[in-house]
């Protein structure tokens, strides 16, 4: 009996020293992987600008083959809250001056490391066969549902509601709004034929073979769409961020920018 706990204790310190080396060499590599591997840069970004900055993303990658770049897409509402309680990001690329400033406020950014960008317009869409009858924003009173973004976290839902009540619409209406998490997610209701319209961003319209763009509304009617986009404080690869920043900015960016219809703001 003896010796069979004897066998199964050496067996097991076997194991541990098997174990213990492996876990020794793992480590190893993954520092010498760290060493020579790419500098990773995390950008924010909002979700309208998705297609864009991945073709910037392409070409910025063939001529810095030093550095990785990680978005992560979504609501500039939702993404300036994860920035102020500490996510680790490196720029922050907004569809809402309001979000970009108020991390310029935290401390987070600094002004002179921010740009207003590009700009956007703000269009009703509905779906490509659609059967009602809707010519213009007036005409949404027509619509059963109407879907446009989170007004508090969704820049362009904050435009939306900012045109329908300049026009004496959203109290007609607002029961009958489908409210969405980001942009992306209204265009989708409306391709789908889930609503009967909505209100999202030029850029995005232009991209779908499945929606038809009604109107456009007027400048007056909301607050001007701009999208401001910097860096953010204490770094760890400052050099790297202000690579790619300065990269954004350069004609080659503008004109992948204007491909998808967004305005040069520089």
């Amino acid at each position: 009996m003896k010796k069979t706990y004897l066998m199964i204790f050496l067996m097991m310190m076997l194991v541990m020293a098997g174990a213990g080396c492996s876990s020794d060499e793992t480590e190893k590599m993954e520092m010498k992987a760290q060493a020579g591997g790419k500098v990773e840069l995390t950008v924010s970004a909002a979700v309208s600008l998705q297609d864009a900055l991945n073709d910037i993303k392409e070409s910025f990658e063939k001529e810095n083959a030093n550095v990785e770049v990680h978005y992560n897409f979504g609501a500039s509402g939702a993404l300036q809250q994860q920035i102020s309680q500490g996510a680790p990001v490196d720029l922050f690329f907004s569809a809402a001056e309001d979000k970009f400033d108020k991390l310029v406020e935290e401390d987070l950014i600094e002004e002179k490391n921010g740009i207003d960008l590009v700009g956007n317009d703000l269009v009703l869409v509905v779906p490509k066969d659609s059967k009602k009858e809707i010519g213009s924003l007036e005409d949404l009173t027509k619509a059963a549902k109407i879907s446009i973004g989170t007004p508090e976290s969704v820049p362009a839902g904050q435009y939306a509601k900012q045109t329908l009540e300049n026009m004496n619409l959203f109290k007609e209406i607002e029961d009958r709004l489908v409210y969405a998490k980001d942009v992306r997610q209204v265009l989708t209701y409306v391709e789908t034929g889930n609503v009967d319209a909505g209100l999202v961003y030029k850029t995005d319209a232009l991209n779908s073979s499945k929606v038809e763009i009604i109107a456009a509304a007027q400048g007056d009617l909301h607050d001007p769409i701009i999208y401001p986009v910097g860096m953010i404080n204490n770094l760890d690869h400052a050099k790297e961020a202000k690579l790619f920043y300065d990269y954004l900015q350069t004609e080659a960016s503008m004109k992948i920018f204007e491909k998808y219809g967004f305005k040069n703001l520089k």
